[in-house]
């Protein structure tokens, strides 16, 4: 399993230039956490959940807010973020292999300039649930890296010697190696458990292939300059996944390289070099279903006007490739069973019968707290069993599917925010609030126990202005989810800049009330 940010790249002169258009663009913690010391929790402590593994009643999430486990089925949470190990990164990369769960982490640096970019800061693992975890340094190269012997060939080579833009965006396991995807690092190795690593030579734009009896003279490098005149988008590394023990296929700026020689030599798929390509050639995720024997990859366009965004899948190989969801940007890919569940900025897509044929999940709301989702931003997808787990831009989801059905059954949404401290409490978040940009978060309790709510909105002078839901039947404790307002009136007109108040009427209890600041 894995995930990406979508990255838009631009050659200035000598250095690469990223900025994250999707998840997440920056590393820092959002308005509803001002200080979060306990590390469990009955929901995850990010809303933006970007990746999932699930190996049975075991979950592991990548978000914005470090890594969450579950190891009950999602009735607990424990949170790794802010602890000495973690600290305040973001994770960009997860993976699982013989009972190690891996994961990288990132964060944001300013450089001259005032530009934020970036910035790799290692790799963590653990063979114990979280209870102990080994950090490993940022790979780097040394100054004098600046040559690459590939077989009969010394090929010169741009030493990456910082980790701003040099970060783990994939992860990928073959017997006794480590794979790593690290964009500006280029595809990197370790066979020592991470404690060295190699870079891994891939052929550059102008090759479709590469071995190492070949006579070569090229230079490494993702971008010109002095040393190397010339770049390749080839040498930015995006997604990596191994399909058995010496098969490996790699996505970068410059479409597909595979190799069934455990990355000793590559021949590379791009939509210019093949008669059935790929959709584009920016790969920001790939994936293999084992029992359909299908790679799937997130093809979005690069520099070619024939290029555009999709999902390509090949089931023999890379020989021939079928594209789907045109000008849809897939972030990822999960499976139950045959089926292909791809995350997109409008929705999660699935088909039972590889890519004929595409549903949606109708409205998503939460059974018991009648919560729903608000979001079509979707970054993650997996299962185990008749459970599925999605990630999205405002919340984690879970499916308990029904039998013989497609997106039908039990939903569950875990919302991450800040707890109450008590039942006749109530806060709302972000505050201040800005209707156009996004909904206001109103959370209060009805003790864990069925009850009917109403929450009204009313400006300064206390007079009405929208009844948000009215006698709704709801269950929330502490930890519930929140109710929402769009910052519309009765008349479905936003609101005045302001201060307004909010009551919430729970059953028969004494009402509880909030202030919001409206700032647009």
């Amino acid at each position: 399993m894995k995930k990406l940010l979508f990255i838009i790249l631009s050659l200035i002169v000598s250095s690469i230039s990223i900025s994250a258009q999707t998840y997440p663009d920056n590393y820092t913690l959002g308005k509803e956490y001002k200080s979060l010391n306990k590390s469990a929790f009955k929901n995850p402590l990010s809303n933006t959940i970007t990746d999932i593994i699930t190996i049975g009643d075991t979950i592991w999430l990548g978000t914005s807010r470090g890594v969450s486990l579950s190891v009950d089925g999602g009735e607990n949470w424990t949170n790794f973020y802010g602890q000495a190990d973690f600290g305040t990164d973001n994770v960009a990369a997860m993976g699982y292999n013989n009972g190690v769960f891996w994961c990288s982490t990132a964060r944001s640096t300013e450089v001259t300039g005032g530009q934020t970019l970036p910035e790799g800061t290692g790799l963590k693992y653990t063979t114990n649930l979280g209870s102990n975890w080994t950090s490993i340094s940022q790979p780097i190269d040394q100054q004098t890296d600046t040559v690459v012997q590939y077989g009969i060939n010394q090929l010169r080579s741009v030493a990456v010697t910082v980790a701003i833009q040099n970060l783990v965006y994939d992860i990928a396991f073959t017997p006794g190696t480590i794979w790593i995807a690290t964009f500006a690092g280029g595809l990197r190795k370790s066979t020592d458990n991470g404690q060295t690593w190699q870079r891994v030579v891939l052929p550059p734009d102008n090759l479709n292939s590469i071995s190492p009896t070949d006579t070569l003279d090229f230079c490494l490098t993702p971008v010109g300059g002095n040393f190397c005149s010339t770049g390749n988008y080839n040498y930015r590394v995006f997604s990596v996944i191994s399909t058995d023990d010496n098969t490996l296929y790699v996505g970068t700026a410059n479409g597909i390289n595979k190799s069934t020689d455990g990355g000793i030599s590559w021949v590379k798929f791009n939509a210019q070099n093949q008669n059935e390509p790929i959709s584009g050639n920016f790969i920001t995720a790939l994936a293999y279903n084992n029992l359909t024997n299908t790679v799937w990859a997130s093809t979005w366009k690069a520099e070619d006007q024939s290029e555009f965004y999709g999902v390509s899948s090949s089931s023999n190989g890379g020989q021939t490739w079928r594209t789907y969801l045109r000008d849809e940007r897939p972030h990822n890919f999960g499976f139950k069973n045959n089926d292909v569940m791809v995350p997109t900025d409008n929705g999660v897509f699935r088909s039972s019968d590889n890519g004929l044929t595409w549903l949606l999940p109708n409205s998503i709301v939460d059974e018991k707290s009648k919560a729903s989702l608000k979001t079509n931003l979707f970054y993650a997808a997996d299962s185990y069993l008749q459970k599925i787990w999605l990630g999205t831009a405002d919340g984690l989801v879970s499916l308990k599917e029904d039998a013989g059905k497609v997106w039908e059954g039990e939903w569950k949404i875990y919302f991450a925010s800040q707890p109450l401290q008590s039942n006749n409490e109530t806060y709302c978040y972000p505050n201040p609030f800005s209707p156009r940009q996004e909904e206001l978060k109103i959370k209060y309790s009805t003790n864990g126990t069925d009850a009917n709510v109403t929450i009204r909105i009313f400006d300064f002078g206390f007079n009405y202005v929208r009844t948000v839901i009215q006698n709704a039947p709801r269950n929330r404790d502490l930890e519930g989810p929140p109710d929402f307002w769009d910052g519309k009136d009765d008349n479905g007109n936003y609101v005045s800049n302001g201060v307004y108040f909010y009551r919430v009427d729970v059953g028969n209890n004494d009402a509880v009330y909030g202030k919001i600041l409206v700032m647009q």
